[in-house]
């Protein structure tokens, strides 16, 4: 591991204003994507700045939304028993998506910032990554592609976004609580994350020391249903060939609003608009379903290792609705 100074803060406009004016230095808090980069060589930070005793951890609720803390693990946000009754597929999202060491550990903000599981991208000793060095090439494309995306690719990159709780949270339109040296703003979750482009290394639009403070979740409807199903090659920890945040609010056989998004497949968290435009107001009925799984789809660019996810991710999407339906009809 290359050498860093390390320092720890407890307030949190000195822990942005120090991390905006140094170039080499990044925020740490539970350290569980950061730390193996930085053994592996691919992160080499000068300066980490320790934040985990900033007050950002706990959670607030108020009539419409679930205030969280960056700071709050995973495993702690699972446990809110108001989210469990309003939101159950984000619980399920969470602990789907690590084990119970790593959510004890792993903090909120952190997951949604957790960068790419692209084999090439964590392996220093190959050359062409756009994301590590911009301009270099991509390895995936003419290499190994099974745990690559279908969505929101390029020529530049095809690498995954692997967060599961970002899936339901991109669905509800959260919102991101951001602290920097020019103050506070808000950026919804559907506008936080940058497909690759040309400039893949430039994942989110957090401008370098800002700070990730709050997560402010919506709450649904009452009688609203949610369900998150994650497919992957084993039960035990590992991460998505494709899964599906559904949250339908039903009017008995018909649709009322549909929230729809998939994990697994695309470069970042991906909101299913289209799938959603065919929900809204139509019947529970498995030609319905299909119909959105096909526009969930729409414009994937697989190649010929990643080919399967496309009718994979329909069919996981197609069994989310007719599990939050009730079965469809």
């Amino acid at each position: 591991m290359h050498p860093f100074e390390y320092m720890r803060l407890g307030d949190t406009d000195q822990a942005v204003a120090l991390v905006s004016a140094d170039p080499g230095a990044s925020f740490l808090a539970g350290g569980t994507t950061q730390l193996d980069l930085m053994k592996d060589g691919v992160l080499e930070p000068q300066r980490l700045v320790d934040i985990t005793r900033l007050p950002l951890r706990g959670i607030m609720h108020t009539g419409s939304a679930a205030h969280v803390g960056a700071l709050t693990t995973m495993e702690e946000l699972a446990a809110d028993e108001p989210l469990r009754e309003r939101l159950p597929f984000v619980r399920e999202a969470l602990l789907l998506g690590a084990s119970t060491q790593l959510r004890n550990m792993a903090t909120i903000g952190g997951n949604l910032l957790q960068r790419a599981r692209c084999r090439y991208f964590r392996d220093p000793t190959v050359g062409a990554c756009n994301k590590r060095e911009p301009g270099s090439g991509c390895a995936a494309i003419t290499g190994i592609q099974r745990m690559h995306a279908v969505l929101g690719t390029s020529d530049h990159c095809i690498a995954l976004h692997a967060s599961d709780v970002a899936v339901p949270l991109v669905a509800l339109d959260a919102i991101v609580h951001v602290q920097g040296q020019d103050g506070p703003r808000q950026v919804p979750l559907t506008q936080f994350y940058l497909p690759p482009g040309t400039t893949p290394h430039i994942e989110n639009v957090l401008h370098h020391g800002e700070l990730i403070t709050e997560v402010e979740i919506p709450l649904l409807p009452e009688g609203t249903r949610s369900h998150y199903i994650k497919v992957r090659d084993r039960v035990s920890y590992e991460f998505a060939l494709a899964s599906a945040g559904v949250a339908l609010d039903m009017d008995g056989g018909v649709i009322r609003e549909a929230r729809v998004a998939l994990g697994g497949v695309g470069t970042i968290p991906w909101r299913a608009w289209g799938a959603e435009q065919v929900l809204n107001g139509a019947e529970a009925n498995a030609g319905n379903f299909r119909a959105a799984a096909e526009a969930a789809l729409e414009g994937a660019r697989p190649l010929p290792g990643t080919a399967f996810k496309v009718e994979l991710a329909k069919r996981t999407l197609v069994r989310t609705l007719e599990t939050v339906a009730g079965g469809g009809s």
